[in-house]
């Protein structure tokens, strides 16, 4: 038996069949989430060069600055803001999202809202 669950085999058939259809060109870029069961992360990719140009994560010092979220999703809403914020640094301003196999809803939307909210478009 493989140590993958099952549940983790359906989001990687998702995970393929999403990216099947979607790449992350320099004009625009795939902003892609993984979220796990304590953190969330964002990383904006270019899928031509194989690059990540900008990553946020519930991990990082910058996140661990902030004062205690009353949430998971207001944690999500933050590093969503934080990848927005960094991208529009780097003057990326339009995105493709990549919920990476994950259902849109929760922390995945709470991510995709906090970044159209500091302004990158999708």
């Amino acid at each position: 038996m493989s140590s993958t669950s099952k549940k983790e085999v359906a989001r990687l058939k998702r995970k393929a069949r999403i990216r099947k259809k979607m790449k992350g060109t320099m004009e625009r870029p795939r902003l892609s989430v993984f979220r796990s069961a304590r953190h969330i992360y964002a990383q904006i990719v270019d899928d031509t060069a194989g690059v990540t140009l900008v990553a946020a994560s519930s991990v990082e010092s910058a996140f661990k600055e902030q004062s205690k979220f009353e949430n998971k999703k207001a944690a999500a809403v933050f590093v969503g803001k934080m990848v927005a914020q960094r991208a529009l640094e780097k003057g990326i301003k339009q995105v493709v999202f990549d919920r990476n196999g994950f259902l849109y809803h929760g922390r995945v939307k709470a991510v995709s809202d906090g970044a159209r909210e500091a302004g990158l478009n999708f």
